[in-house]
């Protein structure tokens, strides 16, 4: 059973729970809106489902509630960033208005951050991107984290380390949010939480054998890379070129003892792209619009519709923004004791199916 809730609700109810753990308002409305964005979205595992592991870490101080992110280097294009341990969507926020900023006088922007607190989807940041009219590639990994071994491999070394990238093409973006795993381990904590099964072999246990079975992952097992049993030498190089461009372009990384220690730590890797920087905007939308299109109109091998990247997700958010949202049904139930402990009223549903 799932309930439906309007945006702004949402918005608020998760504004007022960061403020009450001591987050100030400015940087509590960022907090609730990134999280928002993701259900929008349609990204269930990452979106308000991550805030009550977000208002643990400020209660218990692994977040710091105030403060500004140190600057290491900055050439007006390029700067890098150590966040120390800020709540990972409001020092991602900054980045990105940062980049927003200075894109229409530098043409790209480019900017690396150590040591943020888990920044959650990586999908949410990109729609204010999207709407200014700029191409977006962002990425993040996790030092202390291994989870996914590499082709050939039994020993998990790699984070999830997903990538996410956004172009305007008219009706909808083209816009994509994967990781570098055949799955994300919140889903793979999603089947253990619901005693299920993951949908096909996706993971092997601690001696290397394929295993559908999420109990096997925290058994000392690990994910497959993207490409699986027989490719996933694609899914480790890219999880490798993510890791320099996020963890050895910020100068902090599994190089460093101390970061193998920060569990939840991301670095992250941000790029803004200004078309107009290259040409025109009519000549690029030309072309991102053709390739839409022509995915569109390719034959379908199933009867339906062929996928395009972007197109789902864009419709699911304005359909949510216009008739509510609809959350996965153990989200609010994982609120409820926050709300009850903060006394924040839970929002009000529209309509329960």
């Amino acid at each position: 059973m799932s309930s439906c809730y309007p945006a702004a609700e949402l918005r608020k109810f998760a504004s007022a729970l960061f403020q009450r753990v001591g987050l100030s308002k400015d940087r509590a409305d960022v907090m609730a809106n990134v999280f928002l964005q993701a259900d929008l979205l349609g990204f269930t595992t990452h979106g308000l489902q991550r805030v009550v592991s977000n208002l643990a870490w400020l209660q218990s101080g692994e977040s710091r509630l105030s403060g500004d992110p140190q600057v290491l280097s900055d050439r007006g294009n390029c700067f890098n960033w150590d966040a120390q341990f800020l709540p990972g969507p409001w020092v991602l926020t900054k980045a990105i208005e940062q980049a927003l900023s200075r894109v229409p006088e530098q043409g790209v922007v480019t900017a690396t951050i150590r040591r943020s607190q888990h920044i959650a989807c990586l999908a949410a940041y990109l729609p204010q991107i999207i709407e200014a009219g700029y191409v977006a590639i962002l990425t993040c990994s996790t030092p202390g984290e291994n989870t996914v071994s590499p082709q050939g491999g039994i020993d998990p070394l790699f984070s999830a380390n997903p990538l996410a990238f956004a172009a305007p093409a008219g009706e909808y973006p083209l816009l994509f949010d994967i990781s570098m795993s055949v799955t994300a381990g919140a889903y793979v904590s999603r089947a253990k939480r619901e005693n299920t099964k993951m949908p096909t072999p996706c993971l092997k246990d601690k001696h290397g054998n394929l295993s559908d079975d999420p109990l096997a992952f925290d058994d000392g097992g690990s994910i497959l890379p993207v490409g699986g049993a027989d490719h996933g030498y694609k899914g480790a190089a890219l999880s490798a070129m993510l890791e320099v461009l996020s963890m050895a372009l910020g100068g902090y990384g599994r190089g460093d003892e101390s970061a193998t220690q920060d569990k939840e730590a991301n670095s992250v890797f941000l790029q803004v792209i200004d078309p107009q920087a290259f040409g025109t905007q009519a000549d690029f939308l030309r072309q991102t619009i053709a390739l839409s299109h022509l995915w569109e109109q390719n034959r379908s091998d199933s009867g339906k519709p062929v996928r395009v990247p972007g197109q789902r997700a864009w419709a699911t958010r304005t359909r949510q923004l216009r008739d509510g949202v609809e959350l996965y049904p153990s989200i609010m139930r994982d609120l409820q004791p926050w709300a009850e402990k903060l006394q924040v009223p839970l929002p009000s549903a529209l309509v329960t199916s």
